[in-house]
């Protein structure tokens, strides 16, 4: 299968010729034959280092569909990523290329299984990333455990990831490993935010009929059970599809029960339409904390005004104290490179986007045998590395296959009430901590205001 059959396995630039320009790389490739047969080390009688194989890193993502804001810095990632390879990676003595092969899995389970099936079976990819919640992570790192290719993932809840592929503690996945939060997390950020502001405890809660939607609702480990034990009533008006546009029947269900406090995980366009129905209605909780659906800047100012206030999970932020060990940056100091360089607001994937592939050069350059998979899986479970998003170590907590990273609670505050901190940039909203129950090491910005009626 080629890169023209299917557009959305792309090769980088790195080595491929167009036909078109022919004529002038044969030229150009004789001047660089001469200078090579006149380079130094030739003339000194020195031998050229050594030049292994290309190694292949298959990314999949989505960069279009209903999560494309969750691969919004991608592009810039990749390309710094790619600079940073630009002359290769020494394994073991040997200097290997390195070739990053993205994949676009559209926002939908099949497509993502499809394209990391590709990325298999035509390039041949050493180690396999992915990221961008249940919908691209689980199906690929399916296809990775049933191809032996070893792959590591974020960007979606670990007992989405691990229960959600029939995961067991006892008899862990062999090729595929994960790093992120868990719910047991998240439903104390939520409810640790939620505690400091009066409220009659009448949680409403809008989970869908996805990965995420069904692990958030599980009895067993979800939000239904620990909400009971920490004295909240929880209203559930049931699954519902990612397509769907009509909230109406769960609003009117939200308004008879009296809910004062909203919840839930849905994507962008399905949270703005439910938001906007539930103005037309006059549904008024007192805090609304919805995962996913207002992570991103793009996503809260789509809202226009009532995009204020509103509550989320902060997984990554410029202020988390935190730094790259491939390329010493700071939290803050990506965000600004990234700023800077593209003119949006910095969004939490980013952080957790560039660590992916910082964990995987980290595992490639401790790999014994590049020629093995084996040899590249057993890397990734000796992993310990400081990444910009925090330690990733597998250490088989709390399951074998995941190692987890830090969580707090934030809220968007319109920009003119809050300074921004990155080179005095303005932007309509900024997202800032006000609950760090979970992780005292990160600093508190704002105290936590309820919506306006």
């Amino acid at each position: 299968m080629n890169s023209k059959k299917r557009p959305d396995v792309q090769k980088t630039a790195e080595g491929r010729i167009n036909l078109r320009d022919r004529r002038r790389f044969l030229k150009e490739s004789a001047v660089t034959g001469l200078a090579a047969l006149t380079a130094p080390h030739l003339l000194m009688g020195k031998s050229p280092r050594n030049t292994g194989r290309v190694l292949k890193i298959g990314f999949v993502a989505p960069t279009t569909g209903v999560l494309e804001r969750f691969g919004e810095g991608n592009q810039f990632i990749v390309s710094h990523i790619r600079k940073i390879v630009a002359d290769g990676l020494t394994i073991n003595g040997v200097n290997h290329p390195v070739q990053i092969l993205e994949a676009d899995s559209q926002s939908r389970r099949e497509r993502g299984s499809e394209v990391a099936l590709a990325l298999i079976k035509s390039e041949h990819v050493d180690l396999m990333l992915a990221s961008s919640t249940g919908e691209t992570v689980i199906p690929v790192s399916d296809v990775c455990e049933a191809n032996g290719v070893p792959c590591i993932t974020t960007d979606c809840p670990w007992q989405s990831y691990f229960y959600g592929r029939g995961g067991k503690a006892d008899k862990p996945f062999q090729w595929t490993y994960h790093f992120f939060w868990g719910l047991e997390d998240l439903i104390s950020v939520f409810t640790n935010m939620w505690t400091g502001t009066p409220t009659n405890k009448v949680v409403g809660a809008l989970w869908p009929n996805d990965a995420e939607g069904v692990a958030y609702s599980d009895a067993k480990f979800g939000f239904p059970g620990a909400l009971q034990s920490k004295g909240f009533k929880l209203v559930d008006p049931g699954r519902f599809e990612l397509a769907a546009r009509d909230f109406s029947q769960q609003i009117q269900k939200l308004k008879d029960e009296h809910v004062e406090i909203l919840t839930g995980v849905m994507p962008p366009p399905a949270f703005a339409a439910f938001w906007k129905q539930a103005g037309d209605m006059k549904f008024t909780p007192k805090i609304a904390t919805v995962a996913k659906a207002i992570l991103f800047p793009t996503a809260v100012e789509a809202l226009g005004e009532r995009g204020a206030d509103l509550t989320t999970e902060i997984w990554w932020s410029p202020s988390f104290p935190f730094k790259s060990n491939l390329t010493q940056q700071n939290a803050a100091e990506l965000c600004a490179a990234y700023e800077d360089e593209t003119k949006k607001q910095w969004t939490q994937p980013l952080g957790f986007h560039h660590a992916l592939f910082e964990v995987a050069l980290d595992v490639l350059k401790r790999t014994k045998d590049v020629e093995s998979p084996a040899s590249i899986r057993d890397a990734i479970r000796t992993t310990k590395y400081d990444s910009i998003v925090g330690p990733i170590n597998w250490e088989g907590k709390p399951v074998p296959n995941v190692t987890k990273t830090t969580l707090v609670g934030g809220q968007w505050i319109p920009g003119y009430k809050f300074d921004k901190w990155l080179a005095g940039q303005k932007f309509k909203y900024d997202l800032v901590i006000v609950n760090n129950a979970n992780d005292e090491m990160i600093g508190v910005q704002r105290k936590l205001e309820p919506l306006s009626a």
